[in-house]
């Protein structure tokens, strides 16, 4: 009895939240589609608005990408902010001196 219950608060649930007709309009799309689609699946996809599989296999090269390059990216201001922070232990200038500093108001020695 307990089992049942389950599964008609489910049922209730996916009602309620809109799945039960999202699907039943993605079902009836294929169905009445002339032309049967080579993959019932991507149809259905497609219809409930996710990405086609080759666009998510795109979206997932592009986000591998963007993952190394944000590890790289971090490596390189850990290093940047490792070496910060040696030349302020050291005392040394933060910024290169330039002829253009003397007209900023800055001198070669100001950190």
């Amino acid at each position: 009895m307990e089992k049942e219950a389950k599964k008609e608060a489910f049922r209730k649930y996916l009602e309620s939240s809109g799945v039960l007709d999202a699907l039943t309009k993605a079902l009836v799309a294929l169905y009445e589609e002339n032309n049967r689609p080579s993959s019932a699946t991507e149809f259905i996809q497609q219809k409930l608005g996710g990405p086609s599989i080759a666009e998510y296999e795109k979206l997932r090269a592009e986000k591998s990408d963007l993952q190394i390059k944000y590890e790289q990216l971090l490596h390189a201001h850990r290093s940047t902010r490792e070496e910060l922070e040696e030349l302020k232990r050291r005392g040394e200038p933060l910024l290169p001196a330039t002829e253009g500093d003397a007209w900023r108001g800055h001198s070669s020695q100001e950190p």
